[in-house]
């Protein structure tokens, strides 16, 4: 087995595109293609570049597929170590960035370029902004996001539901004496995944329309650090750690802040202090559009191999 792909960062969040060797994955829609996805013979390739020793418990990446229809420039799977979201709001990000370096899609050298991504969620835009022939930033048009539920008890606090392409549980770190920093992360990742255990199944946590979009997919412990600067840590999946602000968790905190009247921007600040800016797009039935701004950096091209005999296989987790 032999991949290519071209790696970015988002925000110091990694993002591994394949962009060669990867399997063929069926299905009539992009949703369906996530649900297909998790065959063996296809969840091989994201065990082999997200699992160590190529990657590592925090790895993310994607691959490429057809979009729904022809007015998109593509489709993807976000992949994690432990399988397959609905969104990615850092990778649509950096799948702007890719589309128009690699010149998938033809961008002028000044001015703006959407490139427009069939996601499981639905349709979004990287709309990619370029000087003098280089990307200096890109703005996440997610899907529409909204307030699931309020004061949902959770691991002795109280957590606030919503959905930005995938469902969020917010959570302010000082309800459990804690704040957004390297130093309390430990703590932050063990109750993230008790918030999410105890929040399995809740009614609360249902997509209103699409059954395959419900359940807590990440929980978000944030602080506030002044007026409209806030500070967040997203654990998702199984312990699962984002560096970056997290988009489509930004979408979810947007659609909280306003019911609470907030009319933004919101600069929302990670755990290693990188920064995304949302703001509130379009206020529609049912929710908020959303728009998060950040940018995505090339970190390297990679080929990789898997040798058959190599016991260790497709790799392995610690976490």
């Amino acid at each position: 087995m032999i991949i290519e792909t071209v790696d970015y960062h988002t925000g110091g969040e990694p993002f591994r595109i394949v962009t060669g060797g990867g399997p063929d994955i069926p299905g009539a829609s992009v949703l369906d293609r996530r649900a297909n996805a998790a065959r063996p013979e296809f969840d091989a390739v994201r065990r082999l570049l997200c699992h160590e020793p190529r990657g590592h418990d925090d790895m993310y990446g994607c691959f490429l597929v057809p979009p729904d229809s022809p007015g998109a420039h593509l489709g993807v799977l976000f992949w994690h170590k432990d399988g397959y979201s609905t969104a990615c709001g850092h990778g649509t990000i950096a799948l702007g960035v890719h589309a128009v370096q690699e010149g998938l899609v033809e961008a002028a050298a000044d001015g703006e370029t959407d490139v427009v991504v069939d996601v499981p969620s639905g349709r979004v835009t990287a709309r990619v902004r370029c000087s003098g022939g280089r990307v200096t930033g890109v703005v996440f048009r997610n899907v529409v996001s909204s307030v699931l539920a309020r004061g949902v008890p959770a691991a002795g606090a109280e957590a606030d539901l919503a959905y930005g392409g995938a469902v969020y549980a917010s959570v302010p770190a000082a309800a459990f004496g804690l704040s957004v920093t390297p130093g309390d992360l430990p703590e932050l990742i063990a109750l993230g995944r008790r918030i999410k255990a105890e929040l399995a199944g809740h009614p609360a946590t249902a997509h209103p329309e699409e059954p395959r979009l419900s359940g807590v997919y990440g929980v978000i412990f944030h602080e506030e650090l002044g007026p409209g600067h806030q500070r967040n840590v997203t654990v998702f999946a199984d312990g699962e750690v984002d560096r970056s602000p997290c988009g489509s968790g930004t979408a979810a905190r947007l659609a909280l802040l306003h019911e609470d009247g907030f009319e933004g921007p919101l600069t929302h600040e990670s755990i290693v202090g990188s920064v995304f800016t949302g703001r509130v797009a379009e206020v529609v039935d049912g929710g908020i559009v959303p728009e998060i701004e950040g940018i995505a950096y090339r970190t390297g091209r990679h080929t990789f191999e898997l040798d058959p005999d190599d016991p260790i296989g497709t790799g392995f987790s610690l976490r």
